[in-house]
């Protein structure tokens, strides 16, 4: 056992696998070196024993934990569906991800959810597909974002399946810019067949009159809406257009995406005292609000009524609010708020539309630097809110940047 632990840390070769948009030409770089920068890393935290009752697979096992850093549970997990008993072609796999720029948490993401990768060629396979988003113009952080989203995608083919999908989306958006931006937000729209769905529904908004600039707006921010049966999405198009929306508003196309489940969503207002009346009114509002998610809408209705002590039905009427970040928006300015209450300098029935719904510039010259001499920490305060919330969004995302 610890000689075939010690041959995965020991082994060494040279891998042609880093492409730069400056050269085309691979880089070569020492697996020793980088496997002692980077897979020894895992092994300082991760190193776990394994069970004798474990010990055919254990050489397996111990190299997702050592070398991948995932967990126990999930190394024995992803050990049903990979094998090997040498690390020469894992290793290699980790190289390419590791010099395409992708951190140690991604590379973990990906091995965790598809371990058959370590077995695949790194040059032949894996590489060719980095290559075509990179070629389309994807960074490398975009292409880590859109791999760790949905690891399936390097298992798929890059010329029957890829390349169409892509060019597919490119033809309609007329952009390559704007297509790699839908797929890093919904990687998996890679793995359909997209004439099947994606052509017919796109279709339909056209027949209902939707303008192509709100179509191509739903496909960058709405994308899975089209991944729908076309004789079901025809359905969604005709309840929404009973309700009265302008299919020439963006509000239409979001609306045929927000029924779909929407009960679920209907009983959670109802739960917080609003109306049936309260609800419609606030949906032909603001559709977005049956997109939310049900712990996203509990954590700021919970917010507004149990920390800032507003009515809910006051939220019904500003529908919108719901739509703001809690922790890069409404924590933030409630912060600078809750100063200024406490020294008298505001009434405690401000506006909320004007706290949360003002651009930052307005925001600042209403609440911040007519305060200065008053309160001259809130500025400091606000940014502080807010750095807190970009390093947590840094920290989810597993950049390593932090």
């Amino acid at each position: 056992m610890k000689m075939m632990l010690r041959k995965a840390l020991m082994f060494q070769v040279r891998f042609p696998l880093t492409f730069t948009a400056s050269s085309s030409a691979p880089q070569f770089q020492s697996l020793d070196h980088l496997l002692h920068r980077h897979l020894y890393q895992f092994s300082s935290s991760s190193s776990t024993s394994i069970s004798t009752s474990e010990e055919s697979n254990s050489f397996t096992v111990s190299y997702l934990l050592n070398s991948c850093g995932l967990s126990q549970k999930n190394a024995f997990s992803a050990s049903k569906h990979v094998h090997f008993e040498t690390p020469e072609k894992p290793n290699s796999v980790l190289v390419l991800f590791n010099n395409q720029g992708f951190s140690k948490t991604q590379i973990s993401k990906i091995v965790k959810t598809e371990p058959e990768l370590l077995l695949y060629d790194p040059n032949k396979t894996l590489l060719p597909k980095l290559r075509f988003f990179y070629s389309r113009g994807a960074s490398l952080s975009d292409v880590a974002k859109i791999v760790v989203s949905c690891p399936t995608v390097l298992k798929r083919s890059l010329e029957n399946q890829i390349i169409p999908s892509f060019n597919f989306l490119k033809d309609f958006l007329e952009s390559d810019e704007k297509t790699i931006a839908v797929v890093k937000g919904f990687s998996r729209i890679i793995l359909f067949d997209l004439r099947t769905y994606m052509a017919s529904n796109i279709k339909a908004l056209q027949e209902f009159g939707v303008p192509k600039s709100n179509i191509a707006g739903c496909l960058l921010n709405l994308t899975s809406m089209f991944m729908v049966r076309p004789n079901l999405f025809r359905k969604n198009l005709e309840e929404v257009k009973k309700m009265g929306l302008n299919p020439s508003l963006m509000n239409f196309v979001v609306a045929v995406k927000a029924i779909r489940g929407w009960e679920r969503k209907i009983d959670l207002y109802k739960r917080w005292g609003w109306s049936e009346e309260d609800i419609r009114l606030a949906f032909v509002k603001s559709p977005w609000i049956m997109i939310y998610s049900e712990d996203k809408i509990m954590e700021k209705m919970d917010f507004f009524v149990n920390e800032m002590r507003r009515d809910a039905s006051l939220i019904a009427h500003r529908p919108i609010l719901l739509g703001f970040s809690l922790e890069k928006r409404i924590i933030p300015r409630h912060s600078v708020a809750q100063v200024l209450l406490s020294k008298g300098l505001i009434n405690e029935n401000f506006s909320l539309g004007i706290l949360f719904e003002s651009s930052e510039m307005k925001f600042l010259r209403k609440f911040v630097y007519p305060y200065k001499d008053e309160a001259p920490q809130l500025f400091n305060l606000y940014q502080e809110k807010l750095n807190l919330s970009k390093k947590q969004d840094c920290l989810q995302e597993g950049s390593g940047n932090c």
